[in-house]
Parts: C-alpha cells; structure tokens; sequence
C-alpha cells in the first residue's frame, strides 16, 4: 500500500513537471529590470548661467525644451525612479526658481524646472558614468531677451506625442563623452572666436566652373577676406581650417573649431548644378531632414569629399558616425538658424540669394555637437556670371564685409540679451 501511495506520488510529480516545462517561460529579465534612478539634483550658478545636474544610475535617451508663459525648461524622459531626498533644498538659485519632478504614465516621465525668466538652453548632455562618478544628466541655461526666446521657441521642432510641447533631437546617450568629458568651457580671454573653413583644398579641386575657375581656390580666396574683414574690426578672433591649398578632411575640420572652442564655424562652398539658370547664394543650416532636394543632393555631394582623400565616413568610423553625425545638439541648431537669419539680411542687399535663401541638410561639417555652424554657398560655378562674380576681388570684399556685419549683429545681439 505505501508502495502504490509512493509510486502514484512519483507520477503527479512528474506529471506536474512536465506541465511546468511546457509553459512559457516567465519573463524574468524584463519584470525584474532595474529601472533607471535619479538618485540626486543640483542647481549652481548666477543670474546670467545656471546649471542643473540631475545624479543618474544609468544612461537615459532625453528631450530637452523651453516653454513660456511661464517661463521653464522641459526634460522629458523614459520611466525613472526618482529617488531625490525630498529634505534636499532646491531654493532659487541664479536662473532657476525651482524644480518639479515625476511620472507622466505609458513609460514616461518628466522634470519642469521653473526660471526667473526666458532661458535658452546653451549645453544638455549626458555623460556615462566614470571613475566613482555616477551617470549625469547636465543642462547649462544662459539668461536672455523676450526676443530670442521667442525666435529660439519658434525654431523648435514638434515631438511626437508632446502635445503643444516643442523640443528637438538630443544625443544618445553617453555620445557626448566620446567627444569629451565635458564639452568645451568658454574661452579664458571672454573674445569670440570664428572659425572659418574653406572648403576642399589639395588634390580636392571641389567644383570648376565653365571657365576652369576651380572651387577650391575661390572660397580660399573668400575665406581670407572674411578674416581680414573680421580682424579690421578687432573685437573677435579668427581661425582659418586652412589658409593654403590643402586637404582637410571633415572630421579634421569640426576637430579645428571644437578644440579651439569656437563659438561660430562658417563653411564656405561654390558648388556646381545642372545649366546655367541656377544662381546666387544659400546659407545652409544643418538638418536630419534635409529642407528639399536640392539641399539632399548638395549634402551627399559635400559628404562623399572626403572619399577623395581616401578616408571613409561610412561604417567602421565609430569615432565619426557616434560624433559628427548623431551628435547633433538642440542649442548649437536654434544659434545657427539664428545667425543664417542674420547673414541672409546683410547678403541680400550686396549680392544676389537664390529663391530660398536658408535651407537646411545634413552636412556632416555643420554637424560639431556645441558649435553654431552654417555653409554659406557663395554661388554656383556653373553659371558664367556667377563665376565671374566668383573670382572678382571687389565683389568677395563686399560680400566678405556684409558677413563679417552679420557676425557682428549676431554676437552683439546674443551679448546683449544675456547681460
């Protein structure tokens, strides 16, 4: 008897096994995932630059946006534990009134910091956790004028499913640290610096015109004149990514303006397109999206230069495709639009701008993460009259000081608003 109460003791347990093994396996890993932690926040600075650093226990993907009425600084984040010591003060301090923080539901979450007044947003990033230091989430705010809230608010680009909310792509995380531990700090001298890159060079003669006129040299030639016009006035520093005729590759170029901290990257092209009709000059701004395709084209043409010099941009160049391509900072964008608004101003009264003066592609040199960068498109080579404008010193002179005013009216102005 015990020996049968033994044996159909045996059976159900087998039985029961072999109906356990036949389930589906319990989703362990995923119910039991740790989720990413604010473990601490910071705020320090004055009333013209304030930083707030929120303590992380891994790297996030993140959105980072300014709001008015009133005014605020919006981080939208994946689902976070918010794990801040509610005893921590968070007095106002500089540009911040105070900060709010929590959970929105279907996986995401949110941090509101309030301002004194209209913010742009100068640096965001996030940096990966090193040596004891925990992951960090750092936004660098820098006070300004109505005027250029409004003009940075409206450049601003509509996520999906933020509502009336605005905000532009950040980088992935932990991108910012291949560059850098931190991004560049201001210049000791407090003096802005321009970094002017005239493109191709070398055995890159970039296009040539109908009457040989080769690009390489008249935007060499456009580039010195820029600087002269620059240093005439005395109030910036110029640098020039070449001031002779050779080859830089893209990489090199941004690496130029990024390690010398610049604070405005200019790119100078005279392109080529199909007939004669097509003239005048564009300012290019840099986009994922490229604004037409015309600007598409463009882009895919100026990004294959390097292919020239045998260095390829494509896979298996992590140090460029993580750096100058997903690197691509909401700030340095809102600047650059700002300025090319500036430029086309003072271009149009000395020269002739193609029907669509801005425009917007994915140059991979206007792709430095912290540097305000546009490709000023002197004109095309392919028209015979823009060729002769090309090459004629008196127009580069005119042309080389409408630009220089408009450094002037862009640094003067963003001076002003955040004194």
């Amino acid at each position: 008897m015990r020996r049968n109460m033994q044996s159909r003791n045996w059976f159900s347990f087998v039985l029961t096994l072999l109906a356990l093994l036949a389930l589906e396996p319990l989703p362990i890993s995923s119910a039991n995932a740790e989720v990413t932690a604010v473990v601490a926040a910071r705020i320090n600075g004055n009333a013209s630059r304030t930083r707030f650093v929120a303590d992380l226990t891994g790297v996030v993907d993140y959105r980072v946006y300014v709001m008015p009425d009133p005014f605020r600084v919006i981080v939208d984040l994946p689902a976070l534990d918010f794990r801040l010591d509610e005893a921590d003060t968070r007095a106002a301090m500089g540009l911040v009134q105070d900060y709010r923080y929590g959970p929105l539901g279907d996986g995401k979450s949110r941090i509101v910091i309030d301002t004194a007044g209209p913010v742009l947003v100068a640096k965001s990033f996030v940096l990966e956790p090193r040596d004891g230091q925990p992951a960090r989430l750092v936004i660098d705010m820098v006070k300004t004028g109505h005027s250029a809230f409004k003009t940075a608010y409206e450049a601003q680009e509509n996520p999906e499913g933020t509502g009336d909310a605005v905000a532009l792509p950040q980088p992935k995380p932990g991108a910012e640290s291949l560059a850098a531990a931190e991004p560049p700090s201001a210049r000791k001298d407090g003096r802005r610096l321009v970094v002017i890159d005239p493109g191709h060079g070398g055995m890159d003669p970039g296009a040539i015109g109908t009457r040989k006129t080769r690009e390489k040299d008249v935007v060499l030639a456009f580039g010195l004149a820029l600087k002269a016009e620059i240093q005439a006035v005395g109030k910036y520093d110029v640098i020039m990514t070449r001031d002779d005729d050779r080859l830089l590759s893209l990489k090199e170029r941004v690496h130029i303006a990024r390690k010398n901290e610049a604070d405005l990257f200019i790119a100078i092209h005279a392109d080529t397109v199909r007939g004669q009709s097509a003239r005048g000059a564009t300012l290019y701004t840099v986009s994922d999206k490229a604004s037409d395709a015309e600007a598409e084209a463009l882009a895919e043409k100026e990004n294959r230069s390097d292919l020239i010099a045998g260095v390829d941009v494509g896979e298996g160049k992590p140090e460029i495709t993580d750096i100058l391509i997903d690197l691509v900072q909401r700030e340095s964008k809102t600047h650059s639009i700002f300025f090319a608004r500036k430029a086309a101003a003072e271009l149009k009264p000395v020269t002739l701008m193609t029907g669509k003066p801005i425009r917007s592609a994915g140059f991979v040199v206007l792709k430095a993460p912290d540097v305000p960068s546009v490709l000023l498109e002197l004109g095309y080579l392919s028209s015979r009259s823009d060729e002769e404008l090309l090459a004629n010193a008196s127009w580069q002179k005119r042309v080389a000081a409408a630009m220089n005013a408009a450094i002037n009216r862009y640094f003067s102005t963003e001076i002003a608003q955040t004194q």
